[in-house]
């Protein structure tokens, strides 16, 4: 795949060679193992450059069954997965909302995620990203560790390929048809697509976390379920990742940043001592503090959006074009579904079944509507809580708070999606809240656990809507019912999942 141009030496010194592929990916986490494994699969020469070697530490343990069960299976590590020994998540479990006990959704009452896939995984990320990443070099693609991408290279008004070091140091050029860019939040190419990375004034948090060895378990069957806790600074995460091992997170707000700042053992405690229920849960447990899982970190600012997604050659995918509060455990469902989608659009340029913007804005407008989704449904999350004496919820009232940010960021999204005009003011947002609450408050209060009226509320059924799709799809494959475009004038899926077809009514 290496060639020289026909003047190949000037005055003696030869030139770089220059390498060629059909797609290059820079990052191999979830997102850009699963466009270069899904685009390789097609027949095309895909090259995936890592910075790191892998196994490597990541975080965002908690996964949704349409990546398990649609994408994963479209990858062809199913039966991987499942052998890993990774806890089975059968839906969330929530102190939450007006209620003082916990209550608990489970995937299985969706009849979109019901049967044999109701269920996902809690994955130590090291191990899951490494599978994803092992399957990629076995469906063709040419993986290199330990190569940085430093930058793109640009002509002819597009983007043409990267520039990037190996692991001795050495600069190399690559040529491709399309740039995949997959190297996550701290991406430094992303820029290179035009626009600006929007963060969100609602969610501005932070978050201090770290890993436990004995922390207790929820009773079965629900012993897998992430825990996700409300009190007065803001909320916890807790998920279990082994038989022993827990992931414990505590989001606060950035203006009480001084609560995470100095000593990070003696503020984890003294937030864990704020909360009664995660207390309990570690009341017998102990930090790990050697190893990958030894250290307590801070992340902060992630929830964001970039505003182009796409230029041509160029493509965004993951936490590099945008990542939203992680309570619902979306990350990793946000980046194998936009590089799903992103596979589909090159698959089909590249078989040249379709132009490039014809492909790309079908992978823009469903990447945002998804993001604009569960920025909406966790709006309402955030707003459903009571607490009227924390200044960490009294920020999160919609219906007091002054930024315009949310209307302006969801009256983005509706115009590049759906052509909604208002797709969720404060208004919306607090009306939809309110369904959201009652419906868990029904559910919590029958003696059954009955959790159909939280599955009919209208923020669940959208956040549900594409995975629950996109699981089908991969599960019946031309057997699936045939669908309709998401927007006006939009394409369909091919029979196979892999590439975007022209709707063509019966």
């Amino acid at each position: 795949m290496t060639s020289l141009s026909s003047d190949d030496s000037i005055d003696g010194w030869w030139k770089m060679p220059v390498e060629e592929f059909d797609v290059v990916v820079a990052g191999g986490g979830p997102a850009g193992s699963t466009v270069a494994t899904l685009v390789a699969m097609q027949g095309h020469r895909v090259l995936l450059l890592e910075k790191e070697t892998f196994p490597r530490y990541q975080i965002g343990e908690s996964l949704l069954p349409s990546t398990v069960h649609g994408v994963c299976r479209m990858l062809g590590v199913s039966d991987e997965l499942a052998a890993a020994g990774f806890p089975v998540k059968r839906g969330g479990t929530f102190r939450w909302g007006a209620r003082p006990e916990p209550w608990t959704f489970s995937f299985a009452v969706s009849p979109l995620m019901n049967g044999p896939t109701s269920f996902a995984y809690q994955v130590e990320r090291a191990r899951f990203d490494e599978i994803l990443l092992r399957n990629a070099q076995r469906k063709g693609v040419d993986v290199r560790e330990g190569c940085s991408v430093t930058g793109v290279i640009e002509g002819d008004e597009r983007i043409t390929g990267v520039r990037y070091t190996d692991p001795d140091g050495g600069e190399h050029e690559v040529s491709a048809r399309f740039v995949v860019d997959a190297s996550g939040n701290k991406s430094r190419l992303y820029s290179q697509v035009g626009g600006v990375r929007n963060y969100s004034e609602f969610f501005r948090s932070l978050a201090l976390f770290g890993y436990f060895e004995n922390g207790k378990r929820l009773p079965e069957p629900y012993s897998g379920n992430i825990l996700s806790v409300a009190f007065d600074s803001g909320w916890f995460w807790y998920i279990p990742l082994s038989d022993t091992m827990t992931s414990v997170g505590a989001v606060v707000r950035r203006e009480m940043a001084e609560k995470i700042q100095g000593d990070r053992e003696k503020a984890l405690q003294a937030l864990i001592a704020e909360c009664p229920l995660i207390s309990d849960y570690l009341a017998d447990a102990r930090r790990i503090t050697t190893g990958r899982y030894g250290e307590l970190r801070v992340r902060k600012d992630y929830s964001y959006h970039q505003t182009s997604y796409w230029r041509p050659g160029m493509i965004l995918v993951g936490d590099a074009a945008c990542f939203v509060d992680p309570v619902f455990s979306s990350g990793v469902h946000l980046a194998t579904y936009s590089a799903l989608l992103a596979a589909r659009s090159i698959n089909s340029v590249l078989a040249e079944d379709l132009d490039e913007k014809t492909a790309l804005s079908e992978f823009e407008a469903r990447y945002r509507r998804e993001y604009g989704v569960f920025y909406e449904f966790l709006v309402s999350f955030y707003q459903m809580n009571v607490n009227e004496e924390s200044y960490f919820w009294q920020a999160k009232k919609v219906t007091n708070n002054k930024h315009t940010e949310i209307e302006s960021f969801v009256e983005l999204i509706g115009g590049v999606s759906s052509g909604e005009a208002a797709l969720a003011t404060a208004g919306r947002i607090a009306e939809r809240s309110a369904e959201f609450a009652a419906a868990v408050d029904q559910m919590a209060a029958s003696a059954d656990g009955n959790m159909v009226p939280m599955y009919k509320s209208e923020v669940v059924k959208q956040v549900m809507q594409e995975g629950g799709q996109v699981q089908m799809k991969a599960v019946l494959g031309a057997d699936a019912e045939p669908e309709l475009p998401l927007f006006p004038g939009g394409l369909v899926v091919s029979p196979d999942g892999m590439k975007w077809l022209p709707y063509r009514p019966a």
